[in-house]
């Protein structure tokens, strides 16, 4: 186990101060139901696929975005507020880049992709079936990054 995760320190400390995180009590326990929560998502996704693509890809970027939420809760950290879900990606960035994280990084279109879908225009595209393979394919990458890392995380 590390005794104090340095790397990004600066970048979580000003996403404190700046109030787009939020100091709360350090929780593996609900760090381990977030990544269980997230298991039982990725495999309603792959169910749901050939249904409801639109409602497996909202399952899928729910399973990388409780992955993600896992290792702030672990270190005693939530995002909260507008934008909170785009800060789970920044802090993940700030704290295992580098080397760069390839896995993480799917976030992002996910995130812009899953908005579309939610939030649908008319000038919009909704998931569709190419979005949701590669999305269910990020989703279970994030979810096993998380996993090996949300065990070595300590107390922010």
């Amino acid at each position: 186990m590390v005794t104090r995760w340095e790397q990004g320190r600066a970048t979580l400390e000003k996403l404190i101060h700046d109030g787009q995180l939020a100091r709360v009590p350090a929780n593996a326990a609900l760090a381990t139901h977030y990544l269980v929560q997230a298991e039982r998502h990725l495999l309603s996704s792959r169910t749901l696929a050939s249904k409801d693509p639109v409602g497996a890809f909202g399952l899928a970027y729910d399973v990388a975005r409780l992955s993600l939420a896992s290792l702030l809760i672990v270190q005693g950290l939530r995002a909260r507020g507008e934008g909170a879900h785009a800060v789970l990606l920044e802090a993940a960035l700030a704290q295992f880049e580098p080397p760069p994280q390839g896995e993480f990084r799917e976030f992002q279109w996910m995130r812009r992709r899953r908005n579309e879908s939610q939030y649908p225009d008319v000038n919009s595209a909704s998931a569709h079936p190419d979005d949701l393979e590669q999305g269910i394919t990020a989703a279970e990458q994030i979810l096993r990054k998380a996993q090996l890392l949300v065990g070595i995380l300590t107390p922010f």
